[in-house]
């Protein structure tokens, strides 16, 4: 298993449901979670995926739902870092 951490400095406030929505029907995602301190407006982007194939498909469905909805035709805020890690323990 490998988890990718995407560093916000502050965490976009828009909405961003569809990047969720579109991660979670990849096979061998297991789970994503956006993550804001109330005090900084600095945020973490943090998935679980089963490996960094199912990473990558994660990665082209979210990409192919930005492009239907339109998303980049308008910028906005990218993360500041975003790091691979291998899960060595979980429950």
């Amino acid at each position: 298993m490998i988890a990718r951490v995407a560093v916000w400095e502050p965490m976009p406030d828009d909405d961003r449901e569809w990047v969720l929505e579109a991660a979670a029907g990849v096979p061998g995602v297991h789970g994503a979670y956006h993550l804001v301190d109330p005090a900084t407006g600095n945020g973490l982007s943090v998935a679980f995926f089963e490996d960094e194939a199912a990473a990558a498909a994660a990665r082209r469905a979210i990409v192919q739902r930005a492009e239907e909805i339109g998303w980049h035709n308008t910028p906005h805020p990218a993360p500041v870092s975003e790091t691979i890690y291998h899960v060595v323990r979980h429950t």
